[in-house]
């Protein structure tokens, strides 16, 4: 039986959610899959992941929209320091689409399929309420915890004032579907507010995150109903992993207000504010984010 290239075949499930090719790849039309191939067809439809450095596990999850290839600037500091995987969810970059329901559980269940036995996490956005669900459910998993521009829960509530409005996240979504590249390029540059260096960032953001192409749209309707639906402000308190919260200031999808109402929920974790940062620190900021990332995951828990 033929040995199947994960990659390609990765490729080749994405064509068949979104109906054209990725940017960047092509898909070889003399490839053939063999359905009794069982072991490999698994591994194919696993999430995609890249793994660099040497150290502690550490996973990165990346947010709503993109792929994990937004953290890629990160390598060259934190790959010094830890084992990076980086995942791309699922319908997202370079991982197929699952059949499942799109659920925060889904997307759980996924990963645990790939990542490292036990490790740190730092989650955006959406993937920080990913890695925080998952320190919640699989707490054995979790070393240490840090999110970046993430809620316990990003819907506002008549008692959780400090979130996004539904409106704005079906709009979000909407304009996306219909033009992924520009909204996705305004989005951007929303996040590296407040970086001198906003021009270059956006730029060389630009050609990273479009190189895999669309995500799946069944991924980002589902991401948004995940964002919409999950709650997780009564489970957070239960938490005993040492945790780092990072925030900008500038922030208008997680409002900095935010921050003191998380705090209150979880008390023992740890807060960090970017003055002049927005939804993505490590974008803006990346020198200094990187060395509270590294301090935080090395120092010793008394």
């Amino acid at each position: 039986m033929p040995i199947i290239n994960r990659r390609i075949l990765s490729d080749w499930l994405h064509v068949c959610h979104n109906g054209g090719a990725r940017i960047g790849h092509t898909i070889k039309p003399d490839i053939l899959f063999e359905p009794t191939d069982e072991v490999n067809l698994a591994m194919a439809l696993q999430p995609y992941f890249e793994q660099v450095g040497s150290g502690p596990d550490l996973v990165l999850l990346h947010g709503w929209g993109v792929h994990g290839g937004i953290f890629e600037s990160l390598y060259p500091a934190l790959s010094q320091h830890f084992r990076i995987t980086n995942i791309d969810l699922p319908g997202f970059g370079r991982s197929p689409m699952p059949n499942d329901d799109y659920t925060i559980e889904m997307m759980a269940q996924q990963l645990l399929k790939v990542i490292p036995e036990k490790a740190h996490y730092l989650g955006w956005s959406m993937g920080g309420l990913l890695a925080t669900y998952l320190a919640c459910h699989h707490p054995e998993r979790v070393n240490k915890l840090i999110t970046v521009g993430s809620n316990p829960h990003f819907l506002v509530r008549d008692d959780w004032p400090y979130a996004m409005q539904p409106k704005v996240m079906e709009n979000f979504v909407t304009l996306l579907e219909e033009d992924y590249e520009t909204t996705l390029i305004r989005f951007l540059v929303i996040q590296t507010l407040g970086s001198e260096t906003q021009k270059q960032d956006v730029q060389k953001l630009k050609e990273t995150v479009f190189v895999h192409g669309r995500p799946a749209k069944k991924a980002l309707r589902g991401g948004l109903n995940v964002l919409k639906q999950v709650d997780l402000r009564q489970q957070v308190g239960e938490l005993s992993h040492s945790i780092l919260r990072i925030y900008g200031r500038l922030d208008s999808l997680v409002p900095v207000k935010a921050a003191d109402k998380i705090s209150a929920l979880m008390p023992n974790s740890d807060q960090l504010i970017f003055r002049k940062a927005s939804h993505a620190p490590f974008l803006s900021h990346q020198s200094k984010f990187c060395d509270a990332v590294i301090s935080f995951l090395e120092q010793i828990n008394e």
